[in-house]
């Protein structure tokens, strides 16, 4: 029997443990950023490190020195498959540093990630389910599932902090070659924190509205003569400003122990335990919003209604999304005395689920006006109940061979190359009222929040999917001489992928159930396997030292089910086995530029990217499909990081996104030939000056275009967005060099605008209202 389930969300108070010897998170920068591997490593010895050899330990290094950059300054790529400087990089990369989301008060992903013009969380669900977790969108299409922790794939729909992270870098722009299967438009890589030859206590205990409470801390010691510790912990509680009952709950701690430092040996062993205790967001009507309309014909007046206070909670007290995250990781680097270098790394990683929102649509059976004059009595049905009880699982062995500097016919080569195995593991169980109950109504205008779900259990649906996986890489850069480099990468994927499910039937009756009455349970098994074949190639001109003019063009493909794991049988699913992997190509040229001697990065790019095997409806027979749907996303994207003065540094990008079908039907609501989620420009910004005797103040600028929604069947909902602007301000002081106060303001102007919306449009995403977060940071 299923277990029955019933929860009431009360929270206390986040309890903080006596003070540990915290210190600010914000790094800074105490050394400006070495312009290559080879000078990364000389930072390093002379900050402290011992025992180093030249040659091909110090260009190894470089993965472990990403601090040492001035504040803001431009870093290198931490992968080994990228063995040139940023400034020499074929791609558009935008490298997020610590220093730089920690100033602003980030916490999570998603956060860190608005740094990176036009990446964000656009898109909020389905019709009936509710995005959860970090549901990235960039460059027109979902990038939720390209997200690596030191270039490991993170599964999962969870929300990932920042605490332990050095650098968020997000490549854009098909990365196929240099992760196997993602989203046509890129991927995101987080850094962790590792261990440096000094002895450091960082930290931060902050307070602001909706009774934020967030404390870190960040210890390193050395421990031997080529040894160091490092942990990283984290504890936090509170509630997003302009929403009610919404709350963010978690703690975690991140040892780090690595042996071999300034060594040609290096071993380094990470653990990281997160865990989540919140109330997720089921965000807000769009009823009253521009281009909202009655959904009911009968009842024209429904359009006059006035919108819904965007602060209204309208989940139950049973709502919650408990989140467990474990990762292991051992990485061993060995340089050899020729200019070679091997690096093995090992992980086992597992993020777990439990969830429930209670989730709406306005239609027109769902609301409920039993006064039309009395708005006091209206109601909305709580219709859908999200459910999500899973666990992600992936054991990964990958290793690297790379050989700086070797000769080839009298040219400068640069190799890397490698081998990657895996094993990616999604266990699922459905959960339903065990009694077919429904979710009790809520008021329109006043919902109530203190309301029960029926009890609930697991229904017999499960499914247990598996995809294994092996991959052979290899980048190559020749450089002809002193102005000219070629670049080139290939990487093949076997991936074999095999769902067995028990279904469900539901009252809509669906090819799998036949004629099969509701609750029947069926089968749904599905096998799929292929080889992915990836790769790019880029060409590089350097009219001085310090700056590049390129060209490159990169390919990447999404099998069936390699989003979630889960295969589909549907005919119209692009997940069923019976599909082609979806295939993207992107043509781009830029220029990129130093200044400052390093410590300033300018780059500009132009950028095509073209979809192919999209699976559209045959439009000669509405009951088939085929995979003729093209899409194409094209643009500009400028970019700017570093300082400009001593005392003045900046961040900033802008980009365009051009998007349109190519083929196929369209995928927008309004009927136009976008594509969904994305805005059209996209603009951020955040720059500080230091004004002396321990004063810094400064802020940014966020700019998002309007939002075209998704195709369905909705009906009177809004089709789009508007665009909006946020301003958010920061203020420190520094009391000494071991203690300062940082006040963060959001949302300086109190805009209220639609941060993201719905495929059906009849949920909305409420911006973040003004806000502050004072923060005592630390230093010893």
């Amino acid at each position: 029997m299923s277990p029955i389930r019933s929860r009431k969300h009360l929270r206390n108070p986040l309890l903080f443990a006596s003070p540990l010897s915290l210190a600010t998170l914000l790094a800074g920068g105490l050394l400006a950023l070495p312009a290559s591997a080879q000078d990364a490593q000389d930072a390093v010895n002379a900050a402290g490190g011992s025992g180093g050899t030249s040659g091909p330990a110090e260009a190894l290094d470089h993965i472990s020195v990403v601090a040492q950059r001035l504040k803001y300054g431009p870093s290198d790529l931490s992968s080994p498959k990228f063995t040139q400087p940023l400034v020499d990089t074929t791609r558009t990369v935008s490298v997020i540093g610590n220093d730089l989301f920690n100033e602003q008060g980030a916490t999570s992903l998603v956060e860190a990630l608005r740094n990176s013009p036009g990446v964000g969380t656009f898109y909020a669900g389905e019709n009936g389910s509710t995005s959860t977790g970090d549901t990235v969108y960039m460059r027109g299409f979902d990038a939720s599932s390209s997200i690596f922790v030191d270039g490991v794939r993170d599964l999962g729909s969870v929300s990932r902090d920042v605490f332990n992270i050095q650098q968020v870098e997000v490549l854009k722009g098909p990365a196929g070659t240099d992760f196997g299967r993602s989203s046509p438009t890129g991927a995101i890589n987080m850094v962790s924190k590792q261990p440096r030859m000094e002895d450091a206590v960082d930290g931060s205990v902050s307070f602001g509205s909706a009774d934020q409470k967030r404390t870190t801390a960040d210890l390193n010691r050395a421990i031997g003569e080529h040894s160091a510790f490092r942990v990283n912990v984290m504890a936090q509680d509170g509630g997003v400003a302009g929403r009610d009952e919404v709350r963010n709950k978690r703690w975690g701690i991140a040892p780090t122990l690595a042996f071999g430092l300034g060594t040609s040996t290096r071993v380094y062993l990470d653990y990281l335990h997160v865990r989540q205790d919140n109330i997720p967001d089921g965000f807000v009507p769009t009823i009253g919003l521009p281009g909202f309309s009655s959904p009911d014909p009968a009842r024209p007046w429904l359009s006059d209604a006035p919108p819904v206070d965007s602060s209204n909670f309208y989940g139950t007290a049973s709502d919650h999304d408990d989140q467990t995250i474990d990762m292991a990781t051992v990485r061993v680097e060995h340089a050899f005395s020729d200019g070679a270098r091997l690096q093995n790394t090992t992980r086992w990683g597992r993020n777990q689920q439990d969830f429930l929102l209670t989730s709406f649509t306005t239609t027109e059976a769902n609301w409920v006006t039993p006064d039309p004059d009395d708005r006091s009595t209206w109601t909305i049905a709580r219709s859908n109940p999200n459910f999500k009880d899973q666990r992600n699982t992936i054991v990964t062995n990958q290793t690297n061979f790379g050989l700086h500097s070797g000769e080839v016919g009298g040219m400068q080569n640069d190799l890397s190359a490698g081998v990657e195995v895996s094993r990616e593991t999604l266990l699922t169980h459905g959960q339903a009222a065990l009694d077919g109950s429904t979710w009790p109504a809520a008021n329109l205008y006043r919902p109530d929040a203190s309301a029960s779900s029926p009890a609930y259990g697991r229904n017999g649906a499960h499914g247990r999917a598996r995809t294994d996986t092996a991959a052979l890489y290899a980048f190559d850069t020749l450089a002809f001489n002193a102005r000219w480099q070629a670049n080139a990468g290939v990487r093949l994927d076997r991936y074999r992928t095999a769902l067995d499910a028990i279904a469900v039937c539901s009252a809509t009756r669906s090819p799998l159930c036949g004629t099969l009455p509701a609750g029947s349970l069926v089968p749904n098994n599905a096998r799929a396997r292929d080889t992915l074949f990836n790769w790019n190639v880029g060409l590089l001109y350097k009219p001085a030292a310090n700056g590049s003019l390129y060209a490159n063009y990169a390919t990447s493909q999404q099998p069936p089910g390699g989003a979630t794991l889960e295969l589909s049988t549907a005919s119209n699913n692009a997940n069923n086995p019976i599909f082609d992997p979806q295939k993207a190509r992107t043509a781009e040229a830029g220029t990129k530029w130093e200044f400052s001697d390093g410590r300033l990065l300018l780059a500009a790019a132009l950028y095509d990217t073209r979809i192919s095997n999209e699976v559209i409806v045959d439009p000669t027979d509405d009951s088939a499909y085929l995979q003729a749907g093209e899409k194409r996303v094209r643009g500009v994207e400028l970019g700017a990081i570093g300082r400009i003065t001593d005392a003045w540094s900046l961040s900033a990008g802008y980009t365009t996104m051009d998007t349109s079908v190519a083929a196929g039907p369209a995928v927008t609501a309004d009927g136009s030939g976008n594509l969904a989620y994305t805005p059209r420009n996209a603009f951020t910004s955040w720059s500080t000056y230091d004004a002396g005797n321990g004063l810094t103040f400064g802020g940014g600028a966020r700019y998002n275009g309007g939002l075209h929604r998704g195709t369905d069947r909705a009906i009177g909902t809004p089709a789009s967005t508007d665009g909006y602007w946020v301003v958010d301000a920061v203020a420190t002081y520094a009391f000494s060099p071991k203690f300062g106060l940082r006040l963060n303001v959001y949302n300086l102007f109190d805009r209220d605008y639609v941060a993201a919306i719905n495929k059906s449009g009849y949920r909305y995403v409420p911006g973040v209202r003004r806000s502050v977060l004072l923060s005592a940071d630390f230093h010893f």
